[in-house]
Order: structure tokens, then C-alpha cells, then sequence
């Protein structure tokens, strides 16, 4: 049976009411707070928002990093009958300015005063904005509350009212806002409700297997659905813990503190282990390196024979118990149970090295508007380089033109004062444009081949989907991000940025004395040794695929530069634009 949000969260809170719910570090340690704590606090937040003036279904905006605050912010807008929608903490005055007045946000909840300054440099742009409220410090202005204030302004409201709230509402009603990354123009708001945030939660619970012992690190921006789910509304379906990474730079540090059962991360992140691991690995003495490419050998091969259901080789085992155990152990993944790669795609050769290493990374694929997943995989049912199969309860249809489609019980009711882009996704039958290109195997997994909006069509009229290309691109090891260019042009180019993990000894083996990012995208022996692993690449495809030029780029991608979104996906049409110049002397 469907519930509310309140309804699921006021079950945990009784029923895991001594088990740990949130952790997060404070003063170099760990601070826990419980589910009964957790459901006390949502509920007070909740009453605070109702005395700042907070009505059903006006908008509540959230600019922060993750943190309890916000798991609490979030949960607080929903008990009182409002709409929350997370902001990239990330995003410019200007972006937050527009998901504050799309979603016409009376409350505005900011971490500290460097994003209240965002808000503040617009406030008179947003004449429905009441208040807002800081997770950390104050400010004497007098639309400012400090967290602290919030028991206080608690009090002017009863339980009664917070209930009647509660009650008025139910499983169809539109919950929360997940913005668009915005890869192509200005981000849109998808609307989720009550019963597909909490079927998907339960759904991914059944799947995975999950129950109180549950642990997971939140890293991920919380903009986002797919982090929402996972670390949010998957433990309070189980009971699970949740714990906060003090930064993208600590992560490496929180997960040995941590240990999690499941892990998720986006390609980016992955590349980045990656880069490290084979880094340090370099340093290692010449009988270490034979040893472990040895084991890698065991690895992959034990690694696909389990996926095709067949028996690893005979040492594997013993590859196990000698390498791989240790590796578990260094990145704090001994107790994983699921290593998932979402958000975007992950070249086949990231993949692989982690196979090889013991740790299979799963594949998933889905979307805002699908409330996250669309497809799961377990590690004891998967093949790399494919995305799962269909979540139990849904339907994956591929159209006449290879384009997927979603159905179910998690797609989105539309998008927030949109009705044009809506119909444009929703179909009468009730299915999902996912506007991705894929197949589906005869065991039911799917593969994406294309994007429907980013599919080249050269001068001679042939379509080619970039990400392949990119991905195989991405496998050098000097290279950090490739996009390809050859729309409606004579020959395929790319543009590619530089690894700073890898730099210095990708430039020792080109035998450059090139020194940092900027000498070395001018450098001819990188150049050269680039040039030779991209000509092995084009050696593999057809000829309408190879790689004609390349230019390398001096700085790397970044979400700062707008190449980037939040999610680390491509904004292509940035980059077409930033880089013209480049772009046109390769033709």
C-alpha cells in the first residue's frame, strides 16, 4: 500500500527509534542522531517553517552541501504541506534566483553566509520570499533566522496544526521539485510525488536487499534524484544510517571511517579512484607490479565468467585473498555489497579495471523524471558495459526509432508550469520519452547507444552517438574529458582535456619537460603520444568514427568554467561555443 512521506517517515522514526539515523563529523568526530531524534527534529523544523509563514504548496528552496540540516529541511517542507527544491551549492546568484522564482519559494533555507550572500545580492527580486533560515551562523538582517531560532518559532504552532497539514495531503500529491542539470538551456522542474519517491524508495529496497544495517555515505549533490533516493529515502524505507562526507576531498578518508554496504557514485568520481590507484601503483617495486597484474589478469577473467554464470578461473581465490581483499580494505569497500555508477556513461575501460580488482561496479540507468532508476543491477546479475535490467513493477518499451521509454508507478506527474515540455515527454499511454537511444538483450538488459539530441550527422549523412567514441577517448590515461565534434562536418574531431592525477608521469613517458597543464597542451611530444593511442583507437572502428584531429585544451572541464553541470555531464553546446575558435581550425 501507497504512503505519504510523513507516513513512512513517522514508521521508522517509531519502529528504528533507537537505531542510528544520521551521522555527521564534528570536531574530528563522528556525531550520531537517532530515528526517534530525527523524526522529533523534522517535525519541530516543520512547525518553525509554519510560523515563518510557510503555506500548503508554496515552495521551500534548499542551497547547501549535504548535511543533516538538509535531510531535515527537506523532510520539514513535505510534513508541512510545502514543495522543497534543492539548488546546486554550486550555482551562480542568477540560477538560484530562477529556481527560487520558478518554484515561488516563501522560505529559502541557506548553509552558511557564503550562500546566503547568493540569495541577499537577489533578494528584491523575490518579493514572495518571507524568510530565510541559516543551517550554520546568523545574520542580523531581520528576514534571517538562525537554525537555533526555529525551536522557539516552533512553539507559536501546535502539533494539531502540523497535523491537519499532514493529513490534508496525499500519495498523489506533488511532493518535491528535482531541477533539471539544465545541459541545454535553463533547467526545468520536475514534479514528484508522495507515492513515486516512496515507490521507488521501497522498490530499491526489495531489490537491493536493504534493512536496518544499512550504512551509506552522502556525497552527492542533493539537487539530484539519484542521491535523494539513494542516501535520503532508501534508509527511512529500511532503517538504515546515513553519514555525511565532510567534502569531496575527505571522501576517500570518510568511507575507511564509514565502511558503507552500498556505494554510488558518478563516472567522474570512479575515473578519479582510478587515476590514483594506477598512480600509486607506478611507485610499486618491479616483482609488486608483476604480482598484481598478475592477480588483474584472475580478476577480469573471474569477473566476467561470473557474469556469464560460469566458475572463475581456479586462482581466483587465491588472487581474492592476496589482492583484492586488501584493495576492499584500503578504499573502505569491504563491507559493500553494491558498488553503482549513475548520472552518465562510464567508459568500458574504468569498468574493467575495477573488475579486475574484484570490485564489480553496476551499472544503472534512469533519470529525474522516472524518480531515479528505471533499470537495477546486482552484482551476482550484471554485465559490464550494461545498465540492468527493468525495476520489478515498471515497463521499458523501445520505440520504433530506438528510443527508450518508461512506464510505471515512478514516472513524474510533469513539469512545474511547463504543459508544452510535458506532452512533449509524456505520451496519452503514459510513457516516458527518455529521448536516449538504447536495446534491450534477450536476458532484458538494456544499453544505450546514443542520445537522441546529441547524435552526429556528418556531411555525408552518416549518425554517429558521440559517447562511445568519448568514452574510448577517456581510457588514455593522460586524457580527463573528451568531446567529439562532427556534426553535419566532413570528419569526426575532438576536443580533450588533461588528467592532473596522471600528468606527471604520462608526460615522463611522451619524454616531455613540458611543466603543468598549460605547456603541456602545447607540448609536441604529448601531442605525439596522445596521437599514437588515439590512431590504436581509430585501428578498432569503422571509418566514419575514427578521429581525424585532436586539439588539447589547458585547463580540464569544470562545473565553474559551465562546461560542466552539477552532475558532471557535458553541456555540449557550451563547449561548442567556448571553444569555436579551437573547433574551427580542425577544419
Amino acid at each position: 500500500m501507497a504512503q505519504t512521506i510523513m507516513e513512512a517517515m513517522a514508521d521508522s522514526s517509531t519502529k528504528f527509534a533507537t537505531l542510528p539515523a544520521l551521522r555527521h563529523k564534528s570536531n574530528e568526530r563522528w556525531q550520531t542522531r537517532t530515528w526517534a531524534d530525527y523524526g522529533t527534529q523534522t517535525r519541530l523544523v516543520a512547525r518553525g517553517f509554519m510560523a515563518l509563514g510557510l503555506g500548503p504548496q508554496e515552495g521551500v528552496v534548499i542551497l547547501g552541501d549535504n548535511c543533516p540540516e538538509w535531510f531535515i529541511a527537506n523532510l520539514a517542507a513535505i510534513h508541512a504541506g510545502a514543495i522543497p527544491a534543492g539548488i546546486y551549492a554550486t550555482n551562480s546568484p542568477q540560477q538560484c534566483h530562477y529556481i527560487a522564482d520558478s518554484c515561488a519559494a516563501t522560505i529559502a533555507v541557506v548553509a552558511d553566509g557564503v550562500q546566503l550572500s547568493k540569495l541577499t545580492a537577489i533578494a528584491e527580486r523575490l518579493p514572495k520570499l518571507k524568510a530565510i533560515v541559516m543551517m550554520e551562523g546568523s545574520d542580523s538582517a531581520g528576514h534571517v533566522y538562525a537554525w537555533e531560532d526555529l525551536p522557539a518559532l516552533a512553539e507559536q504552532v501546535s502539533e494539531q496544526a502540523l497535523d491537519e497539514r499532514i493529513e490534508a495531503q496525499s500519495t498523489d500529491d506533488v511532493c518535491t521539485l528535482i531541477y533539471t542539470s539544465g545541459t541545454t538551456g535553463q533547467p526545468k522542474g520536475v514534479m514528484l510525488s508522495h507515492r513515486n519517491l516512496g515507490w521507488m524508495a521501497q522498490t530499491s529496497v526489495e531489490v537491493y536487499g536493504c534493512n536496518s544495517d544499512e550504512r551509506i555515505i552522502s556525497y552527492l549533490p542533493l539537487s539530484h534524484i539519484a542521491e535523494q533516493i539513494f542516501s535520503l529515502y532508501v534508509p527511512m524505507h529500511c532503517g538504515g544510517c546515513t553519514a555525511f562526507a565532510e567534502n569531496l576531498d575527505a571522501l576517500g578518508d570518510n568511507l575507511r571511517d564509514i565502511r558503507p554496504t552500498s556505494f554510488i557514485a558518478v563516472p567522474r568520481v570512479w575515473e578519479k579512484i582510478q587515476a590514483k590507484m594506477l598512480s600509486a601503483g607506478k611507485n610499486n617495486p618491479a616483482l609488486r607490479k608483476k604480482f598484481v597484474a598478475w592477480a588483474r589478469n584472475q580478476g577480469l577473467a573471474g569477473g566476467y565468467a561470473r557474469q556469464q554464470g560460469q566458475t572463475p578461473p581456479l586462482l581466483y581465490k587465491l588472487a581474492d585473498k592476496l589482492v583484492f581483499a586488501k584493495v576492499r580494505q584500503q578504499l573502505g569497500f569491504e563491507r559493500c555489497r553494491h558498488l553503482l555508477s549513475s548520472a552518465a556513461p562510464i567508459s568500458l575501460d574504468t569498468l574493467e579495471f575495477f573488475l579486475s580488482l574484484g570490485l564489480p561496479i553496476c551499472e544503472i540507468y534512469g533519470m529525474s523524471e522516472c524518480a531515479g532508476a528505471a533499470t537495477a543491477a546486482l552484482a551476482e546479475r550484471y554485465h559490464s558495459g550494461k545498465l540492468g535490467r527493468c525495476v520489478p513493477g515498471a515497463e521499458i518499451h523501445i520505440a520504433a526509432d530506438g528510443e527508450i521509454l518508461l512506464r510505471g508507478p515512478h514516472i513524474f506527474a510533469g513539469y512545474l508550469d511547463n504543459e508544452a515540455a510535458t506532452r512533449k515527454t509524456l505520451d496519452y499511454d503514459g510513457w516516458l520519452h527518455s529521448g536516449d537511444i538504447g536495446t534491450i538483450d534477450d536476458e532484458g538488459f538494456l544499453q544505450i547507444t546514443g542520445r537522441k539530441k546529441d547524435i552526429i550527422i556528418t556531411a555525408g549523412g552518416e549518425n554517429i552517438a558521440p559517447q562511445l567514441l568519448e568514452g574510448k577517448l577517456k581510457a588514455i590515461a593522460a586524457v580527463s574529458q573528451a568531446v567529439v565534434i562532427g556534426d553535419q562536418r566532413k570528419y569526426l574531431c575532438a576536443l580533450i582535456t588533461l588528467d592532473g592525477e596522471t600528468l606527471a608521469d604520462e608526460l615522463k613517458a611522451a619524454g616531455s619537460g613540458a611543466n603543468g597543464l598549460a605547456e603541456a597542451a602545447c607540448c609536441e611530444h604529448l601531442q605525439a603520444h596522445i596521437q599514437r593511442q588515439v590512431d590504436a583507437i581509430n585501428h578498432e572502428l569503422a571509418q566514419v568514427q575514427t578521429i581525424k584531429k585532436f586539439t588539447i585544451l589547458a585547463e580540464d572541464f569544470s562545473i565553474e568554467g559551465e562546461e560542466l553541470t552539477p552532475t558532471m555531464k557535458i553541456k555540449r553546446n557550451i563547449v561548442s561555443l567556448k571553444y569555436q575558435r579551437q573547433i574551427t581550425a580542425m577544419y
